[in-house]
């Protein structure tokens, strides 16, 4: 089989010959390079057509890709948060028992305090009152960690309100209780009372103003009540004599101690050794004149020594 080209300018026409081997190899080539060629084009086209799509769903898949790494993330940040939840929950276990423990201690005190029953009651509120909100919401109690939290500091709050006013009633009345003559200035017994009484010298009735308390010589005497010393030195009749104001109108006085152990102007505390017991001034024999003044006026003690602190 021939074919004849036949051109158009002046040239002579060209016969092609089928039957050759090469030329045919040659026509292959060319068709099979045009094949490919339009292949090309047409995957080209489909690409240009189809890439919007393809793009989308390229990125929803990077999306969905983040999404899954931010769950992982979630995932983490809740298991720190869990780890945080469980500590506060332990963390408010531990405040509620210490509550407990500090209830129980304000109780203890209260009864240490001998305060009235009820006047500080640890496991209720105190009462309050007040005019009623009508136009705010009803209070209920917090069920999350936070509100019970919050309610816990709170009850701390008030427990230490409530703890500082006992602290202040128990020292307050501790200072009372130093300050007021209260016990025996000597081990012995009372060898004369307070008020009128034979005088032991003459036999005439004559006022006592105190007590005498029989006890062996040089026994130390001791204050009865924190105070100053006021006097310590000889009087008439009393001989050796220590003198303490003690606050709020009390006074106190030591008489017929055979040495003194402390001086004007001097702090005592309750227990302090003040003299030696002994027989100076008007005295017949060892003993210690316990005097007691409230407000400028003598007063009888045996209801101070008889008393205990």
């Amino acid at each position: 089989m021939q074919i004849i080209l036949v051109s158009r300018a002046r040239k002579l026409p060209k016969t092609l010959d089928l039957a050759d081997r090469r030329l045919r190899l040659k026509l292959l080539s060319v068709l099979s390079v045009a094949v490919v060629g339009c292949m090309g084009a047409g995957v080209a086209l489909a690409l240009m057509v189809a890439s919007p799509r393809d793009r989308a769903l390229a990125q929803i898949r990077d999306l969905q890709q983040q999404i899954r790494q931010q769950d992982a993330q979630l995932g983490s940040v809740r298991q720190d948060a869990q780890r945080g939840i469980d500590a506060l929950a332990v963390k408010l276990g531990q405040l509620q028992a210490q509550s407990i423990r500090l209830n129980a201690l304000g109780e203890r005190l209260a009864q240490v305090g001998k305060l009235d029953d009820g006047e500080f009651n640890f496991d209720q509120q105190p009462a309050v009152g007040g005019v009623e909100d009508v136009g705010g919401s009803a209070y209920a109690l917090p069920s999350t960690l936070d509100g019970s939290i919050k309610l816990l500091t709170s009850q701390f709050n008030l427990q230490q309100v409530q703890l500082s006013a006992l602290q202040s009633l128990l020292l307050d009345a501790k200072i009372e209780s130093n300050l007021k003559p209260t016990g025996m200035p000597v081990p012995g017994y009372i060898s004369s009372y307070f008020g009128v009484r034979p005088d032991p010298f003459d036999g005439r009735s004559a006022r006592h103003t105190g007590i005498d308390i029989a006890t062996p010589f040089g026994t130390a005497v001791q204050a009865v009540a924190e105070g100053m010393v006021t006097f310590a030195g000889t009087r008439s009749g009393y001989g050796n004599v220590v003198e303490i104001d003690h606050g709020n109108g009390y006074m106190t006085r030591y008489a017929h101690n055979s040495a003194l152990d402390v001086h004007p102007g001097q702090h005592v505390q309750v227990g302090d050794v003040l003299a030696q017991a002994g027989s100076t001034g008007r005295s017949t024999g060892s003993h210690v004149h316990f005097e007691v003044w409230y407000d400028g006026r003598v007063v009888n003690p045996l209801a101070f020594v008889r008393n205990h602190r």
